[in-house]
């Protein structure tokens, strides 16, 4: 189970699903370009002290991580607003990559095209999106309860 980055925009979230991702032995792919530079400066204050322990892969291109990706067979779940699938009715296997679109637009159809599988956090209807960190969370935890990777964290 890894973590995908679509073009992050904001440091301090990206800070912190790199700390998630220590915490949780889960790689975190961030792809480029991203609207800061991906520094210990800039992702210091949400990433703490456990960005050293962070797997931080970069990626110059969403065609770069598609090639990757292909290669790797994995599959690519994107959270996204516009869908109608609910993340916590759809079943997860241990390999899945989790994609999460730029804090400030979220990914491009062509990208949300080449997704395997697309989900929602329902929410109240006048509510239009969460924080992308806290996406990201809710969506690993129930993505990890399913797989048993709680389980075997050491």
């Amino acid at each position: 189970m890894d973590l995908a980055l679509y073009q992050p925009d904001i440091a301090a979230n990206t800070g912190t699903l790199l700390r998630l991702g220590a915490c949780l032995g889960v790689a975190v792919h961030v792809i480029h370009p991203a609207g800061f530079a991906i520094t210990q400066r800039n992702l210091a204050r949400s990433g703490m002290d456990y960005l050293d322990q962070a797997q931080l892969v970069e990626h110059a291109s969403f065609a770069a991580f598609q090639t990757w990706r292909r290669a790797a067979r994995r599959r690519l779940v994107l959270l996204t607003t516009k869908s109608s699938q609910s993340a916590f009715a759809v079943d997860y296997g241990a390999d899945d990559i989790l994609m999460l679109g730029r804090e400030s637009a979220g990914v491009p159809d062509a990208v949300a095209a080449e997704a395997d599988l697309r989900v929602r956090i329902p929410m109240r209807e006048t509510m239009r999106s969460l924080n992308v960190a806290i996406a990201g969370s809710m969506v690993l935890a129930e993505a990890m309860r399913q797989t048993g990777r709680f389980t075997d964290l050491s």
